[in-house]
């Protein structure tokens, strides 16, 4: 196919998760492979410490995954975040360029086109591009979906990205970081606002906000990994626009090393010891549902909460909350225009 000057493409990035109980060992296989976020001692033993791991992990993530019915959801949920973002993009007019205008299109109207790419599991990026190459899109804006930057999210996804795309004439640019985009801080507000609700007739005095964070090892964050300050600023655009009692926990570490503190487990026994009987969760790193809010918030917390005699609440997830995929719009449209790909 030619190329289509008239089509800009948005390609998600994001982690990926097991779509049957089949996929769960090679998805892990997969993840313990990447050497960027995990090294396995030295790098000819990389894949084969990793098909180990997976093989003795496999099981008991299976039957995890059987608890949440079988797989995970993110593909759905990622898949109905682009067909959303899609409509919006190509709902809002946009005027043509004039024939040859320096980073335009020839005439015509633009359209778009949104693609979703996964870092683990298929629809895997190195797929993925190639297809999007065929279409004839020839101008590329990668978002990654995960709003705080980190080396083992965006960073994984990106290097990957920018592999595979490097064989192709495909202009891009990539967006690794959103954590304070105004509207994606009211899309939290928003469905914070409808957590505390869930509550009743509890008072703001009585009632704690617990942000779960994905942990990541100690050493990322001693190295120079931003993630926790990107985490602490959205949580501090939050705060200056709601008064609430908050906390901050990291949740779903894996292996010996030295991850972040305090864990969702510890947080949790903590504030029961000091009396908190109402805690609202949010899921602060994650855009959408999946195991670590199916399974570890919904049962695993909860379960723990119900022991410490807590009542907890966990956020909906922003999966297509319509102020997210404004967000998500307003970050793409604002990229382009910068670009010059559509007029401003």
């Amino acid at each position: 196919m030619g190329e289509n000057l008239n089509t800009i493409g948005v390609v998600f990035l994001n982690l990926g998760g097991p779509d049957s109980l089949q996929a769960v060992r090679p998805f892990l296989y997969n993840l313990f492979s990447d050497r960027q976020i995990i090294r396995l001692g030295p790098s000819f033993l990389q894949k084969p410490l990793a098909w180990l791991i997976s093989s003795l992990r496999s099981g008991k993530t299976e039957n995890l995954y059987r608890m949440i019915g079988g797989k995970s959801p993110i593909l759905e949920i990622t898949s109905a975040q682009a067909k959303a973002l899609e409509k919006l993009l190509n709902q809002q007019s946009i005027p043509p360029h004039p024939p040859l205008a320096k980073g335009g299109n020839q005439g015509g109207s633009t359209s778009f086109r949104v693609f979703i790419a996964m870092r683990y599991w298929h629809p895997l990026t190195e797929d993925v591009i190639p297809e999007i190459h065929k279409t004839g899109i020839r101008k590329l804006v990668a978002l990654c979906l995960y709003p705080h930057y980190s080396v083992a999210t965006s960073g994984s996804s990106l290097s990957k990205f920018r592999e595979v795309i490097s064989q192709y004439p495909i202009e891009f640019f990539t967006v690794s970081e959103w954590y304070d985009h105004p509207l994606y801080i009211e899309s939290l507000i928003d469905i914070i606002q409808k957590g505390i609700q869930s509550f009743g007739s509890v008072s703001a005095d009585d009632l704690h906000v617990l942000f779960s964070a994905h942990s990541l090892p100690q050493k990322f964050i001693d190295q120079g990994d931003p993630y926790v300050a990107h985490t602490m600023k959205t949580i501090g655009e939050i705060t200056k626009r709601m008064p609430i009692q908050w906390h901050l926990s990291y949740q779903s570490k894996s292996g010996p090393v030295q991850w972040l503190e305090p864990s969702t487990e510890a947080k949790l026994e903590e504030l029961s010891e000091k009396g908190v009987k109402n805690i609202l969760v949010v899921p602060i790193s994650f855009v959408s549902d999946h195991i670590e809010t199916l399974y570890e918030i919904d049962i695993l917390y909860a379960n723990l909460a119900t022991k410490l005699g807590i009542t907890l609440h966990r956020t909906a997830s922003l999966n297509t909350n319509p102020l997210f995929i404004e967000a998500l719009r307003d970050i793409v449209m604002k990229t382009v225009t910068d670009l010059r790909w559509v007029p401003s």
